[in-house]
Parts: structure tokens; sequence; C-alpha cells
């Protein structure tokens, strides 16, 4: 998923046996699928699939998450749990992020232990929108939550309108125009060809004292992403870990 996430996809779904990956059919990129197909020494199969409703598709198989017994993550057809301290409600079309996978899960658990209170936020690759929505119910007063997918940025408005967001302004946009911001806190569960290429950029954006949260990380590719943080002044706090998956929280010096 972190290699194929480079290419122009526009969602993931994950089965016990394989891994299916949706593109658009004017964007579809065979040669550089069978790269990565090649690199992984696996098979890959191409189905053309036709218009559906994907919120019904989604409704059918998606279940409500609850991480730790701090947050759940449901739509709005599943009943609020009572044993939570934290709920969000989410439709995430196409967009990623969920709860379900391992990079959204392992932010929200490392997000347990961060004081958001009064905070200024960037969220670099909203996607859904749900760790910008969890940082304003964590205390945070000012989140700037970007994502150059358009699918993605009206997922993250309609999300952040479901869970009576106040403090969040969601932009379809790029890092590079955000200008001289700085932040207390920096969330990015992107990918590690992304978040090399914005380490630098990352780093202008954060306060100093600051936190860095960074997910979409292999395991083998951890030493890599940590040199990276530490070259652009951040220094390493700690990282969790699930399956193959890890997520890093550094500080700014």
């Amino acid at each position: 998923m972190a290699l194929l996430s480079t290419l122009e996809l526009t969602g993931f779904e994950e089965a016990d046996d394989k891994l299916i990956a949706y593109a658009e059919e004017n964007n579809y990129d065979e040669a550089a699928i069978t790269a990565v197909a090649e690199q992984l020494n696996t098979t890959f199969s191409i189905e053309a699939v036709s218009e559906r409703n994907w919120n019904e598709e989604w409704e059918k198989n998606f279940e409500p998450v609850v991480i730790d017994g701090f947050c759940s993550i449901r739509a709005d057809f599943h009943p609020k749990p009572s044993n939570v301290t934290y709920d969000i409600v989410i439709t995430p079309k196409m967009s990623f992020g969920t709860g379900h996978h391992a990079t959204t899960a392992s932010m929200i658990s490392l997000m347990r232990g961060i004081d958001f209170a009064g905070k200024e936020v960037f969220d670099f690759g909203t996607g859904t929108g749900i760790l910008a929505i969890l940082a304003e119910q964590l205390g945070a007063t000012k989140i700037l939550a970007i994502d150059n997918d358009e699918w993605s940025y009206v997922n993250a408005v309609e999300n952040c309108e479901r869970n009576n967001a106040q403090h969040i302004e969601v932009q379809q946009n790029v890092i590079e125009n955000i200008g001289q911001q700085q932040f207390d806190i920096i969330l990015a569960n992107i990918n590690r060809h992304i978040l090399l290429a914005y380490m630098k950029q990352m780093s202008s954006c954060t306060k100093q004292n600051g936190i860095l949260l960074l997910s979409g990380i292999l395991s083998e590719d951890v030493a890599m992403i940590r040199a990276a943080a530490e070259e652009n002044s951040f220094v390493f706090a700690q990282q969790k870990t699930e399956g193959n998956w890890v997520c890093m929280q550094f500080a700014k010096k």
C-alpha cells in the first residue's frame, strides 16, 4: 500500500488474501503497477468497475472501530458506544482514514498522550479528516487540514460538518502554499516518499518544542525517516508498531 500510494490511485480495500486498489481509468498506469508488483515478487489482475453507489457498498461492510477504549470511529447508522471518551462519525467514501488500518489507529493511540488543549495543529494529508476532528475534540483551537485530492477535500469537509467541528479549516492544497504559518503539532499520516520529500517543510512549519507525529511508515523505513527528521531539527520521542507499520513521534528542538 505504501508503494502504491505514490501513484494516482483513489483508494484501497484490504482483504485477508489481497489488496484491492482503485484508479480512475484515465489515470491508470499499468507500467508503474507492474514495477511495484515485480519489486514485491507478486502478481495482480485488472477489473473494470462500473459506476456504483460507493456509500452503499461501504455500509455493507463497515464496522465501528474502538481504539484503546479511547476513541470510536463509526458511521451515523451505528449507535454511539457507551465506553469511549471520544466519538467520531464519518462517511469515508473513497478517502483514506477510517481507523481500521494500523497507520490511522496508531496515530490515534499516540495522540492520546499529547496535550492538544489550546494548540494550533496542521493535518498534512487529511484524507477523511478523522485526525483533525479528533484534534479538535482533544482541545485544539486552530486546525488546518489539507489534502491535494479533491475527493478527500470534499469528504473531509462533510465529516467536519457531521462532527460539528468549529475550529477546522479544510483546504484542497499542498504544503508549499501554506506560507510561513507555524504549528504546535503536525499530523502526517501519508507514506515514506511524501514524508521524506517534505520533511524540511514540516520542520519549518513546526514551532520550537512542537510535536511531529508521522505514520504510513513501514518498519524497514524507520531508520531512514528518523535520520531525515533528525537532520531537520527533530528529536525522536517514541514510536508505536502494529504489524509492519510504524507511527513515530518527534519533538522540534
